[in-house]
């Protein structure tokens, strides 16, 4: 069963104590993300209903949130995430390009893991770089201006880390 050690519960208590009374839902968004973090970097249903009961909201109000966000990861992840932008400014200065190359360089599409667990490459919307396209994020961090060899370097860097 999904549940928070008290410490966290201390922590979701705090988050939702920041807001109005009855407004208990503002608090979604860093919940989720404290749900992800603490749950093996995902969202599974079951946790996704234990955050509607913490906010006293309906199941359906956190799906809607935690799917139309590409920051939530619906099925379990590599330890290394590459987000990688692929609307128009990242698409211009070859996006697709990179996206091809992971593909390739790592034996996965858009959307898987590789066998280890090691990576999963996702598409994203804009991660407002638009002057560093080519770019991606991985995990906090942007990895901007990619070209194959930037990529290279990302993945022996992950894979040595």
């Amino acid at each position: 069963m999904i549940k928070f050690s008290e410490d966290k519960l201390k922590e979701v208590q705090a988050m939702i104590d920041r807001y109005p009374e009855g407004k208990q839902k503002s608090a979604l968004i860093p919940l989720l993300h404290l749900a992800q973090d603490e749950f093996g970097g995902w969202l599974s249903p079951e946790t996704m209903d234990y955050v509607a009961s913490l906010l006293h909201i309906e199941p359906i109000e956190v799906y809607e949130v935690a799917t139309f966000y590409s920051m939530y990861n619906l099925k379990p992840v590599g330890k290394h995430v590459f987000e990688v932008c692929h609307t128009g400014p990242c698409m211009l200065r070859g996006s697709d390009d990179i996206i091809s190359y992971i593909r390739q360089k790592l034996d996965i599409n858009v959307g898987e893991t590789t066998a280890d667990g090691m990576f999963t490459l996702k598409t994203v919307e804009c991660l407002g770089a638009c002057g560093y396209a080519p770019m991606m994020q991985l995990g906090m961090h942007y990895k901007e201006h990619l070209t194959p060899e930037k990529v290279d370097a990302i993945i022996n860097a992950c894979r040595n880390n």
